[in-house]
Formats: C-alpha cells, structure tokens, sequence
C-alpha cells in the first residue's frame, strides 16, 4: 500500500533488462552511443516533432531548471502557477541557474493557472523600465501538482497570452504520460502545437530508474542547452544508460500503458473513497488524489503498512495526498481502502 509517491515504485523489468542489454561491450560516451541517437529518434517521432533538439538529464529538477535558464534571462520573470513544482519544491534551482530570474505566481483553481491571472501578471510585470523584472517566460505543469490536467486548449490558451507579450512557454512533464493518457489528446498537440517551447519530459515517475528528457522545439536554444548542462554537471558521461531506460519506455508504447495503469488505479482508489463519503479537494484527473477525512484516518491506515504523505485538509478534517504508479494493483487499492 505504497501510495507515498510514484517515484518510489519499483523499475519495470524491461527497463532493468534494457540497462543489461546496454551493458554489453563499449560505447562512446557524453550522448555519442547509438542508444541516446535512438532515443533521440523516438522522442521526435513521439511529439511529431522532426527538428526538435532532445538531451537527456538524471532529475526533474535539472530538466527544469536547465531548460528556463536556457529562455530566460537573470532580469526576466517565470511566470508559474503559485503551488509549481519549480516555486515549491526545486530548493530555489530555478533562480539559481537563471542566475536570479524571479519566479511570479499566477494563481488559479485546482492548480491550473488561470487564463484572467496570467493575463493580469503579464500586463503587471516589466512596465517600470529598468527599475522592474522584465517579462521572461511562461511555465506550465501537466500533470499539475493538484493532480489535474490541462487540455490541449486550456494549454493553447495560456501560450497564446505569453506568445502575445513574446514570451516563450516551458511545460513542465514530470507527469506528462499520465496527462496524454487523461486527455486523450496527442503528445503533439499537448505541447508544440499548442505553443510549448520547451517541454521537461518525465521518466522516473513513470517507472524509470532516473532519467528525464528536455526536448526543445526552438532548435536554435540547443547549443546553449548543452553548455548549461556541461557547465552545472549535468552531462552525464555514460550516457547510454540514461539513453537505454528512456528507449525501454517508449518501445511499444509501454510510456502510455504504464501512465494508463496508474490512472485507471487512481480512478479506482476515488471511486471507493466516494463510496465511503470521503471528500476530495481536487478533480482527481489523473493519479493524484488529496482525500480529507475524519481524524485518527491516517494513523490507523499508517498502522495498518499504508505509505503516503500529509496534506493540508479543512479545519477539523486529515488531509493527505496518494499517489498511484504503473505497478499499483487494484489489490493495493482494496487493501488500503478495506483500511480505511
């Protein structure tokens, strides 16, 4: 009943497979093996994007950082959703990289930044000449940190306010299979059709070991991509092995049936919540869900073996947050709810 984070399931076997596979013989080494070209391939070929630029990264929070340091200069503002995952929980990496870029939060229901809130942010922001931040760039999350979604619409919408000031938009995908999956909509139209930039794309919540992709669809950032991520050390010189799990996740299409796994477990856990009259604080669109219910809840169902992290909840009320992964099982699910 591991419901802590889907970072802390196991690997698939066909990602520890794949790492045995690329341990075989030699390969050139800082992205020149084959594996990296390949997984290159498959990312372009994935986000119908031909001329993209893709470099592999060990974290989210490099993937991040590394990727708005590259759009925005240290005088810009990040304009991100006030509960971000780069404004809460990236230890002030995003303003270090940048080199003092500052992060402006945009509110907005449920984790989604609202379309009236980016626009009253935007015309508020660099209109004071040199004695202001200037404006510097856009950054969404999908999956958000609430655990819900933005259509390729709700996306299109918000890119078009940046685009309109002639900013650049990132899109944070640590969670990105999972929101494909939820939507329904195409890789595609989720990101560069939509006016994404530069998309982190996830892979360790997914299932992998560690490794996150950056793709970027403004070719010309490249270069200087890879000597920010030379100069914070984050080239990794066996690259291969990073190349091996990202190939092992998208052959098949198994990126999009893990994230459905996780989903659909999610749907389920909600589902049996509902049936026991306990509330949610947000939609749960993909797989996280935040639960309020009756104090004493979280102690019993923790002495019970159940795994997961606190939550703020309305006065009077346990708040928690559960997480589901590609190798949750509905009898995970039946296991914590019977604990409940």
């Amino acid at each position: 009943m591991f419901f802590a984070s889907d970072n802390t399931a196991p690997c698939p076997p066909e990602v520890l497979a794949a790492l045995a596979a690329a341990n075989d013989g030699y390969a050139r080494g800082y992205g020149a093996d084959p594996l990296t070209a390949r997984a290159t391939e498959m990312l372009r070929e994935v986000l119908n994007a031909p001329q993209a630029v893709v470099h592999l990264v060990a974290t989210g929070t490099a993937a991040n950082a590394l990727s708005l340091a590259s759009f925005c200069p240290p005088w810009g503002a990040v304009f991100c959703h006030t509960h971000a995952h780069i404004a809460e929980d990236e230890c002030g990496a995003p303003e270090f990289f940048t080199h003092g870029a500052k992060l402006v939060h945009v509110g907005g229901a449920h984790g989604r930044m609202a379309p009236a809130a980016l626009a009253h942010a935007l015309a508020n922001t660099g209109e004071s000449g040199v004695h202001g931040v200037q404006r510097g760039m856009v950054s969404l999350t999908n999956v958000t940190e609430a655990g819900t979604v933005y259509s390729a619409a709700e996306t299109t919408a918000l890119a078009t306010l940046a685009k309109a000031k002639g900013l650049p938009v990132h899109l944070d995908g640590a969670r990105f299979a999972n929101a494909v999956v939820a939507t329904g909509a195409t890789p595609a139209a989720l990101t560069a059709q939509a006016g994404v930039d530069v998309l982190s794309f996830g892979g360790t919540k997914n299932g992998l070991m560690g490794v996150e992709a950056v793709v970027i669809f403004a070719p010309d950032k490249g270069w200087e991509f890879e000597l920010r991520r030379k100069r914070a050390g984050h080239l990794v010189s066996k690259s291969r092995y990073l190349a091996a799990q990202m190939v092992a996740m998208l052959e098949q299409g198994r990126w999009l049936a893990w994230a459905a796994q996780a989903n659909a477990m999610a749907a389920l856990l909600a589902e049996g919540l509902a049936a026991r009259g306990i509330s949610l604080g947000h939609p749960v669109d993909a797989n996280i869900l935040f639960p309020h219910w009756e104090p004493g809840t979280s102690a019993r169902l923790r002495a019970a073996g159940a795994q997961f992290y606190d939550a703020p909840a309305p006065e009077g009320r346990e708040g928690a947050r559960l997480v589901t992964s590609w190798a949750t099982t509905e009898a995970d699910v039946a296991g914590f709810l019977a604990a409940l």
